[in-house]
């Protein structure tokens, strides 16, 4: 009987693991074909259903690339200045400005569909704006900053650490009501709920959570992992878990907010992005800050934005395969909401994020709501647009429309974008 029980558990074992390899074989989509690359378990999810005959209508069919589809557009001019790029062209910027609607807008845009003939256009893009979760970019940028420091000459060890390195959320992760997909392999069973301190992921999982569902414990985990990575350096990959919380414990707490205020920002300073131009202040849940302080507040600006999106295309934040990463990750968001949710945009391949932020003060007459702040109301999108005839694009919008919901008249806008590039 025990020998019978030990080889059906045998079989059981064997047959997941020709599963496993069968999925290996067949993925042929993107972002499900980035498993085998990053083990995010919740792609899984996507294949299992796909395999089984059933369409997946969460994503739009411009979200199915290869993930060798995704490449970096401005590698040609990689030698050119950001600053020679983001000349406005006055016929283009006349274009946009008739498109563009009157009060709290900003924007800025570079048609890229000719490396060589790039078109550029703006409106008060200089304005600053309270980023929200556009700046979990940062946070991306930061940790993988960092990992080039750890591994500066072998990048493949980079990804191995982020699919290998398994830390856990404690008091870090808690404290938002985003949920996040936990996908089981073996039962099948996809489960999307809140982070609770007692979650272990992968650094590739983390990162995932935290751009693709725009989950703010994840992006405070995540911070919290890049300072210890800038803390320990090559030790780092053999971090316990235990010390990595008792260096916070034992680390003077200015020391910590010092630490935190430089490992985000000070990336962005060597790429010729000012403090005005685009920083983050501190991290983005509350319970983070039991250690770890705020330093500077966050703003952000359409230009400053596109200056590193910019960057990113030619292959300059860290290097050209750091660049390329990061993209791949803001190509596989869970789902397309606000300025990518143009119909407009359903075949194209995009990389995005959005975030918003905003205030209710009731002792004011006019109305107020969840995205719809009477106080303030900042709701930004910033997005690479790759068009199947060719047609490439980069917007970054920001505004503060109080008392309304931008994300629809973010959605038109990227209609009305889109139309004046693709002359159709």
């Amino acid at each position: 009987m025990e020998r019978i029980t030990q080889t059906a558990t045998f079989m059981k074992k064997l047959a997941f693991i020709i599963l496993t390899i069968c999925l290996f074989v067949s993925f042929g989509f993107y972002p499900i074909d980035g498993y085998e690359r990053t083990q995010i378990k919740r792609l899984l999810d996507i294949q299992h259903t796909l395999d089984k005959g059933e369409e997946y209508t969460r994503i739009p069919y411009g979200a199915f690339g290869s993930i060798e589809d995704i490449k970096l557009n401005l590698l040609p001019i990689a030698n050119t200045g950001v600053d020679d790029i983001l000349t406005e062209d006055p016929e283009f910027a006349k274009a946009i400005q008739k498109i563009t609607p009157g009060g709290n807008y900003s924007l800025a845009i570079l048609d890229m569909t000719d490396p060589n003939n790039l078109k550029y256009a703006a409106h008060r893009e200089n304005v600053g704006y309270q980023p929200g979760s556009v700046g979990k970019i940062a946070v991306l940028n930061a940790v993988f900053y960092q990992l080039q420091k750890i591994y500066p000459d072998d990048f493949d060890a980079r990804i191995a650490l982020l699919c290998n390195k398994i830390v856990d959320a404690r008091y870090w992760g808690t404290g938002d009501h985003h949920t996040v997909p936990i996908y089981d392999p073996i039962t099948e069973k996809l489960t999307k709920r809140q982070v609770v301190a007692s979650d272990k992921f992968t650094l590739f999982e983390w990162l995932d959570h935290m751009v693709s569902v725009s989950n703010n414990g994840a992006a405070s985990v995540m911070y919290r992992e890049a300072m210890l990575m800038a803390a320990y350096g090559k030790d780092y990959p053999r971090l316990s878990l235990e010390d990595s919380e008792q260096y916070f414990v034992d680390t003077p707490r200015d020391t910590l907010t010092k630490l935190a205020n430089s490992v985000v920002n000070d990336p962005l300073r060597e790429l010729g992005i000012s403090e005005d131009d685009w920083r983050l202040g501190g991290m983005f849940t509350n319970p983070a800050g039991k250690y770890v302080g705020r330093m500077g507040g966050s703003i952000g600006s359409p230009k400053g934005l596109m200056k590193y999106l910019v960057n990113l295309e030619q292959g300059k934040v860290i290097d050209t395969a750091s660049s390329l990463e990061m993209k791949r990750l803001m190509y596989s968001t869970d789902r397309r909401i606000r300025y990518a949710q143009s119909s407009r945009l359903d075949s194209a391949r995009v990389y995005f994020k959005s975030g918003s932020f905003y205030s209710c003060d009731k002792t004011k007459s006019t109305p107020c709501g969840k995205y719809a702040g009477n106080r303030f109301n900042y709701m930004n999108s910033v997005i690479t647009v790759e068009h199947p005839n060719g047609k490439k694009y980069i917007v970054c919008l920001m505004t503060n429309v109080l008392s309304k919901n931008s994300g629809s008249a973010h959605m038109y806008l990227a209609s009305s974008i889109d139309r004046v590039i693709t002359n159709q």
